[in-house]
């Protein structure tokens, strides 16, 4: 088969981005279509990849602050000419599963959700802190946005869902069904370690949503070693609320990451992901999950065995779960084998043989 990749853009590195490094393995010398690429902020091993980009590619500043040109990813992503191929599989998180195909090419979509600032509006401007008249600015183009994605989700021959809450807004915004089909977490790049360290761990991209400040003012307020890694534009706001027992370790390689992982006593996940490979990541090490209890940890996490949940999304609950934790409730060995069963080999034998059963159903027609 004639395959190409679409993915939203490749200037941040996030689940979504391994998830397509997953795909690009999965489907070797097919090309990347994105708007825009940035090869200083994502995984190198993208530079050996066919990435194809859109007329935003050279828009000034665009490669670093991208959320100002919002309103050009729907053209961006329909004018890719995708003529010729026989699958066409977009990794979408809001704008790729927009493209235009032809009536014989399959398109499938690998959702990690619909687009959250078009149908979480209002939850994103009280996170991004936009005030009532950029509410109002905003709004009409919102409801155009909403307009946009509802009808390019009929484009799609077929969606997969990474979590079943990511289904539910699927089948609640879209009117379409999908199968769930968890993303791909390289099990195999980790390793149970019983090393404990004095401190927990968050690895994460420091943004609004990923909600970073409840665990920095948790442990500010306990006095417990906590240990950010990862970048962002709330760098500086959450350095304002940290105590001196929360270090901020910067953007670290991925050996860095695994050595912080292996030493950690739990892993800190205070938002409400989609699915979250991170915890996945670190159960694979053994370690346990500290999750809200909500979205996808839920589908990652056991409670009680692979983890712990806390269910009001505060800085107090947080921490009262943490000053419950006892490292000694938790067998790394169990915790591991629960992550196995996302390993990237799954993943892959999973959506091979989804489309396989849609491309025999398309030639049976």
């Amino acid at each position: 088969m004639r395959v190409a990749l679409v993915h939203d853009y490749l200037n941040q590195m996030g689940g979504g981005e391994k998830t397509l490094l997953a795909l690009a393995q999965m489907f070797p010398g097919a090309p990347i279509y994105t708007s825009i690429y940035e090869p200083s902020r994502v995984d190198k091993a993208f530079q050996s990849l066919d990435i194809r980009t859109s007329f935003m590619q050279g828009l000034p500043l665009v490669k670093r602050h991208h959320q100002p040109f919002l309103p050009l990813y729907p053209f961006a992503m329909e004018s890719f000419d995708l003529r010729g191929y026989d699958l066409v599989l977009s990794d979408s998180s809001a704008f790729a599963k927009g493209i235009v195909t032809r009536p014989e090419t399959l398109h499938v979509c690998y959702c990690h959700t619909p687009m959250r600032w078009a149908w979480n509006f209002e939850d994103y401007i009280e996170r991004e802190r936009i005030g009532k008249l950029g509410k109002l600015a905003l709004a009409p183009f919102i409801n155009w946005l909403r307009l946009w994605d509802y009808a390019s989700a009929a484009r799609v021959d077929a969606f997969v869902a990474n979590s079943p809450v990511v289904a539910a807004r699927i089948a609640k915004y879209y009117r379409r069904e999908s199968v769930i089909i968890p993303p791909p977490v390289d099990v195999t790049r980790f390793q149970v370690s019983r090393r404990r360290d004095d401190y927990f761990l968050i690895t994460s991209r420091l943004v609004p949503y990923k909600r970073i400040d409840l665990a920095v003012q948790a442990f500010t307020k306990l006095g417990l070693p906590l240990h950010v890694v990862g970048s962002g534009r709330d760098l500086q706001s959450l350095r304002k609320l940290a105590g001196p027992t929360v270090q901020f370790l910067g953007r670290l390689g991925d050996e860095q990451v695994r050595e912080q992982m292996a030493g950690c006593r739990a892993f800190i996940f205070p938002g409400e992901e989609d699915f979250g490979i991170t915890p996945v990541e670190a159960q694979a090490c053994g370690k346990p999950v500290i999750a809200y209890g909500a979205g996808g940890a839920l589908s990652t996490v056991v409670e009680g065995a692979t983890g712990l949940f806390f269910h009001d999304q505060t800085p107090d609950a947080l921490a009262s779960v943490v000053a419950s934790f006892h490292d000694e409730q938790f067998n790394p060995l169990v915790i591991r084998r629960h992550a196995e069963q996302f390993d990237t080999a799954r993943f892959a034998e999973r959506l091979s043989r989804f489309i396989s059963s849609r491309t025999s159903a398309a030639h049976a027609m």
